[in-house]
C-alpha cells in the first residue's frame, strides 16, 4: 500500500486511531445519543435483562452475608440504562443497601437518579457485583496481520480507514499473540492483539475486594479463533466498515479466556475459578427462560396472557442461538466460594 505525500503522521496502530475516534473530543461514546443510538444491546432489548443481573446481585449479597453496604458498578455504563433498571428491580431491603456506581467517559446524564454515583472510573473498592456488559469491546486494540513471508505485522490505519501493514510485532504483544491468538502463515491471517483488554480486566478486577466481576461479550475460544479477525463498525443501528473518525463505534470480539487468566493473576482474586458461559446458560439460570405462557391463560386472563407472550418473546432474543444468547459470560469471584451462578 503506498503512502500519499504529506500523510506522514497519518498512519497509525487501529489501537491509537481506535482510542482518539471513541474517547477522543467529540468520540463516538462521547456523543449525545450514546451507544442506544447506534446500536442495540440486551440492556436495550428488555427489562428483563436488567432483572436477572438483579437476581445476581441478591446472589452475590447472600454469598457475602448481606453487608451492611452492597456495592454494584456498571462499567461502559452507557447513559445508565443498566444500573438504573437493576436499582428498580431489587428487593426495597437490598436495594437500601445497594451503593450504586455508573462507570463511563460521557458526562452524566440530567435524568440519572441522584443516588447513582456517576463517574468516569472505578472505584478503589468494591465489595458486590462489578458488571461490564459490552465494555471489553470497546477497550481499543491493536490489529496484526501475516505478511507475504509468514510473519506478524501491526496493520496500521489511515482516518479514511485504509490500511497498511507496519513493524512485526514484538515483546509483550507478540508473546500474547503466541500464547492466545497464534497466527498461521498464511498472507492475510488476521488478529486483534487483545493484551489491553487482558491489563484492563485485571485492573478492574483488582479493584472488587469480595464480590464477583462480571463481563459480557461477544468472545471466541483458543483453537477456534476466526482466521481473519473481527473489527467492525456500527453506525444508526447498521455494521459498517471500521473507519476511525468518531462517526462510528468501532468494535471487536473478545479473547474472554485470555481475560479470565489475567484476572485470575490476581493477588486478591482468592476463592472459586472463573467460569465462563454463554449468555443463554447464564439468564436461564437467572430465571430468563423464554418459556411460551399456557394456553389456558389466554382464557381465563387475556391480559396477562398477552403481557406473558411479550415477555417470552423478549427473553427469546435475549437467549437466541446466533444472536444475543452466543454472547460470553466471564464470571470471576473474589474472595467467595463458588461463583453464585
Amino acid at each position: 500500500m503506498t503512502k500519499e505525500p504529506g500523510a506522514e503522521n497519518a498512519w497509525r496502530g487501529w489501537r491509537a486511531a481506535t482510542e482518539d475516534a471513541l474517547y477522543g473530543p467529540g468520540g463516538f461514546y462521547r456523543r449525545p445519543e450514546g451507544p442506544a443510538g447506534h446500536f442495540r444491546t440486551s440492556v436495550h432489548a428488555s427489562p428483563l435483562f436488567a432483572g436477572a443481573v438483579a437476581r445476581l446481585l441478591c446472589r452475590v449479597d447472600a454469598a457475602l452475608g448481606r453487608p451492611e453496604r452492597l456495592d454494584f458498578a456498571d462499567l461502559g455504563a452507557g447513559r445508565g440504562e443498566l444500573v438504573t433498571g437493576v436499582l428498580a428491580a431489587l428487593p426495597a431491603e437490598v436495594a437500601a443497601r445497594t451503593r450504586a456506581y455508573a462507570v463511563e467517559l460521557a458526562d452524566r446524564p440530567a435524568d440519572l437518579a441522584e443516588r447513582i454515583d456517576w463517574r468516569d472510573e472505578l472505584p478503589d473498592a468494591l465489595t458486590g457485583l462489578l458488571f461490564a456488559n459490552e465494555w471489553l469491546d470497546n477497550v481499543p486494540v491493536d490489529v496484526a496481520e501475516t505478511d507475504p513471508a509468514g510473519v506478524p505485522r501491526y496493520v496500521l490505519v489511515a482516518p479514511d480507514g485504509t490500511e497498511r501493514l507496519g513493524d512485526p510485532v514484538d515483546g509483550p504483544a507478540a508473546d500474547w499473540l503466541a500464547r492466545w491468538w497464534p497466527l498461521s502463515a498464511e498472507p492475510g491471517a488476521r488478529a486483534e492483539l487483545g493484551l489491553p483488554r487482558d491489563l484492563a480486566w485485571a485492573a478492574a478486577v483488582r479493584r472488587v475486594e469480595r464480590g464477583l466481576a462480571v463481563a459480557v461479550d461477544y468472545t471466541h475460544a483458543l483453537g477456534a479463533r476466526p482466521p481473519f479477525g473481527t473489527l467492525t463498525g456500527f453506525r444508526e443501528g447498521r455494521e459498517t466498515a471500521p473507519v476511525p473518525d468518531g462517526t462510528c463505534d468501532i468494535t471487536a470480539h473478545v479473547a474472554l479466556d485470555a481475560c479470565a487468566a489475567a484476572g485470575s493473576a490476581q493477588a486478591n482474586t482468592a476463592g472459586a475459578a472463573p467460569r465462563l458461559l454463554t449468555q443463554r446458560d447464564a439468564l436461564r439460570a437467572l430465571e430468563v427462560t423464554g418459556a411460551r405462557p399456557p394456553l389456558t391463560l389466554a382464557s381465563t386472563d387475556p391480559a396477562g396472557y398477552v403481557r406473558a407472550l411479550a415477555r417470552a418473546a423478549e427473553a427469546a432474543e435475549l437467549t437466541a442461538t446466533g444472536g444475543l444468547g452466543d454472547f460470553g459470560w466471564l464470571l470471576q469471584p473474589v474472595g467467595v466460594d463458588q461463583a453464585p451462578l
